[in-house]
């Protein structure tokens, strides 16, 4: 199913991918917005301590954004909000992450802090670079981000079932997720208007090409 773009707002948009889509496409999104709504509930679970269901949670999310990924891919079916719901989605799941570590594991983020404050500037870098050209969030969901978001669910989930952290885990999943940020960054420059499932800088040049021998 081709990408596509709904003009009647938001909310019908919404209401259009969860309840009147095709049935593939309703239940990659359901599988998305769980993502999204299970961000407050992360949070009621860690102001309660309830550490076990909350680490539970997070694997299941974790693994919900690879299943609504390879069911999105299996049945072909994508749309600008959805793509959009998913960035949301994965960027929730990773925050509510960092924040679980500060309730389970603070003196890891104390250590580790200006590392963890390195990849908020350079995300927040390509936030407000994105912003400022496309007025939105980008949701390239590039070859590097997909390998990139595998380390982080592997280490994030890892840091609520063991007691120590695996360092060189941690390492890997912090150069690729800083290599994958500047990517998108080189990419916002080489695009000038906003694109969703870009896979790389070389399919970004690619694209900029094609349209110039158009």
């Amino acid at each position: 199913m081709n990408n596509t773009s709904f003009s009647s707002g938001p909310i019908r948009s919404l209401h259009y991918l969860l309840f009147r889509a095709r049935r593939p496409m309703r239940l990659v999104n359901f599988i998305t917005f769980f993502r999204i709504l299970a961000f407050p509930i992360f949070i009621f679970l860690l102001v309660q301590g309830k550490y076990d269901y909350f680490k539970w949670l997070l694997v299941i999310s974790f693994l919900t954004d690879a299943l609504d990924g390879y069911l999105a891919r299996k049945f072909n079916v994508t749309s600008i909000l959805g793509s959009r719901l998913d960035s949301i989605g994965d960027d929730l799941t990773v925050l509510a992450a960092i924040i679980g570590l500060f309730f389970v594991h603070p003196q890891f983020l104390k250590d580790q802090g200006l590392i963890i404050l390195f990849l908020f500037i350079i995300y927040l870098v390509q936030l407000v670079y994105a912003l400022i050209r496309y007025r939105k969030m980008t949701s390239f969901h590039t070859l590097l981000a997909k390998v990139a978001a595998v380390f982080q669910g592997v280490f994030m989930c890892t840091m609520f079932f063991i007691e120590q952290p695996v360092y060189r885990l941690f390492y890997v999943a912090v150069a690729l997720t800083a290599i994958e940020i500047i990517e998108e960054i080189i990419m916002i420059g080489i695009l000038p208007t906003w694109r969703e499932n870009v896979k790389g800088i070389y399919w970004a040049v690619k694209i900029i090409q094609d349209e110039q021998n158009k």
